[in-house]
This record gives structure tokens, sequence and C-alpha cells, in this order.
């Protein structure tokens, strides 16, 4: 029952799938496989085919929303494009891509668009203090269309946390500037085939990054010990801020939606991942209760 849980967690954001959709997210070969599967489904009343979408449940409305995000999509998507290449002009950036709502094809009022950085080793600090300053500085602290939450550095690719999220966000993530950098994050990621065996990167489309004489200026006066202090003091005052902003949070907790290390920093208080599994297992309980259908639990 692949195609199953694929539409239960997209169930999570009212958003339903069309069966090439579906399929890619399963590990059948053929998609006939796949059309089998929610052919049974729709017959057992367990899902609702509505024109070419596949729902859970009686959220009709979902398509609606989806065709209407889908819709604003393609307008934030031009300024995600020029935003990226702005962001990969930064110092130490080496690659950019769009995460979140906005790279599964979705964008409303209530949606940022989120940002994927990848930084120089020894440099993310520095590189992400510059982008929020900027940000608080010229944008007045909107994230609206500038929304950089997640950066890691070249020296260290592999995704930790590999579950269902994760595996999700990386095989919807939309690669848009650092093509050789790319390249190497998702061969440190080729566990996501353990999840969508048909998952193939798309390389083609991304530009390489590029430089302005200021990036390039700022970046020679801190490739020296200076810098490397510097990156470490930047590191220290952001996580003393975290943990005494977001002090009622619990060190595991912490540990995964405010992560920070030399070579990672996430910016996620609400802990989306945990609450998307937490609530994807819920859905699978409701299944098996409604329905007598047994799919396994998602790691948190």
């Amino acid at each position: 029952m692949e195609t199953l849980k694929t539409i239960l967690y997209f169930s999570i954001f009212r958003y339903p799938l069309k069966i090439d959709e579906i399929h890619s997210y399963t590990n059948y070969s053929n998609q006939e496989e796949t059309s089998n599967e929610l052919e049974h489904l729709v017959n057992q009343k367990i899902l609702t085919k509505v024109d070419e979408y596949y729902v859970y449940g009686s959220d009709l409305d979902s398509v609606i929303k989806r065709l209407r995000g889908n819709m604003y999509a393609k307008r934030a998507m031009k300024i995600a494009h020029k935003k990226a290449k702005f962001i990969a002009k930064f110092p130490y950036v080496e690659a950019v891509g769009i995460s979140g709502s906005l790279s599964k094809g979705y964008y409303d009022n209530e949606s940022d668009i989120d940002f994927f950085v990848i930084t120089k080793p020894n440099k993310l600090w520095i590189c992400r203090t510059l982008l929020m300053l900027y940000k608080k500085i010229f944008l007045l602290n909107s994230r609206k269309y500038f929304c950089v939450n997640y950066f890691i550095s070249s020296a260290q690719m592999e995704i930790e946390e590999q579950n269902r999220f994760t595996a999700t966000e990386l095989k919807t993530l939309i690669p848009l500037q650092g093509k050789e950098t790319f390249k190497q994050f998702y061969q440190s990621n080729n566990w996501i085939n353990n999840y969508f065996s048909k998952f193939e990167p798309q390389l083609n489309t991304i530009f390489d990054t590029q430089k302005s004489s200021f990036s390039r200026t700022i970046e020679m006066v801190c490739d020296t010990k200076i810098g490397t202090v510097t990156d470490a003091i930047f590191k220290a005052i952001t996580l003393k801020k975290w943990k005494s902003k977001f002090h009622y949070m619990n060190e595991d907790d912490f540990k995964i939606a405010l992560k920070t290390t030399k070579n990672i920093s996430k910016h996620h208080p609400s802990n989306f991942q945990k609450k998307v599994i937490l609530s994807l297992n819920t859905k699978l309980e409701e299944v098996q209760s409604k329905y007598n259908v047994v799919l396994q639990r998602e790691n948190v």
C-alpha cells in the first residue's frame, strides 16, 4: 500500500496528487501497479477520485485549494529564481535551492519562499549572519520572499535525520545555483533511494554561482584565522540567543528543530518535521481503525 501512505502524507497539507506524482513516490517499476492499487483503494472507499486527483476522505475542496496554489506558485517561482541568484552572490554561498511548499508547486498568502543554502566549510555562520543582516536591514526582517532558515556546509552534506519527511523534502528540493555542489550533495544523500527508488535529481537546469567583487573581497579577508574566529563567535552568539528565546523546548526537540553546529544551522522553531510525522502516524492509525489496513509507522 505504498500509494496510500504517500496520499496520507500529502493529505496533511491538503494536497491531493495525480497518478504520475503518486507513482514517483512508490517503488513500483510499472505505473500499472500503482494504478491497480489506487483503483482498489477507490473501490474500498478509502480514497475518492476527483478528476485526475486522488483524495483521502471527504476533503474534496482540497482539489480547488491545490489548483489555486499551483497557479500562485508559477508567479512565486519567478521571484524565487531571482532571489536564489541574489543569495548565491553572497560570500561563501556554494549552492542555493528552493524548499518548502513552493518546491512542491504550491504557494498561497500564508506561504514563504524557503531557501536551502550550502556554504563553504568553516564559514557557514559568517554566511548566515550576512544574509540575516541583509534581511533585517533591507527587507525589514520580512521573510515572505526571503526565508533562509536551513544552512549546511559542503564539509557535511549528508542529512542526519533520515525519515520520510526529510526524504520528501530532498526529493522535491529544486536546486537552482551551484551545479557541482549539488551533484556532491545528492551523492552524499543517496539514502533517499531507500524511500523513493526512482528518484533522479534534475541537475541540467542548475546555474553556476557568480560572485561579485565585493563578495570576493570579503572572502579574501575572512579566509584567515580572523575569519575562523569570527565564524565561531557568530555561532556562539546565535546559539545563546536561541537557547534564551526557545528555553521552553526540550533538549531533543531543540537539537533537531534548531540544530546549531559548525556545519549545520536550522531555524525551525515549530519543529515542523516532528509535527508532520506525528500527524502522519495519526492518519495511519485512523486507516487501521477504519479500514483494517496496517501500514508501518514512521520515525521522528
